[in-house]
């Protein structure tokens, strides 16, 4: 199985949204740059499995729920 990491990137960025949670504070929480997070959500920098886990976690989503 192929994994799109620009749909999984799309998704954190709409959930984050959707759950009126700041850049700020979904970074703080998930131990990570503010700016770094705003990389990931552009698509300039390719986040680790253990980030992606971490937002998802955060974000109060099971991580396969990025995959649809």
């Amino acid at each position: 199985m192929e994994i799109e990491t620009s749909k999984i990137l799309d998704k954190i960025r709409s959930v984050r949204i959707d759950k009126k949670v700041s850049l700020l504070n979904l970074a703080n929480d998930v131990g990570i740059s503010h700016s770094h997070l705003y990389y990931i959500e552009s698509k300039r920098v390719i986040p680790s499995i253990e980030v992606i886990v971490k937002i998802s976690k955060s974000l109060d989503i099971e991580f396969k729920q990025l995959l649809d």
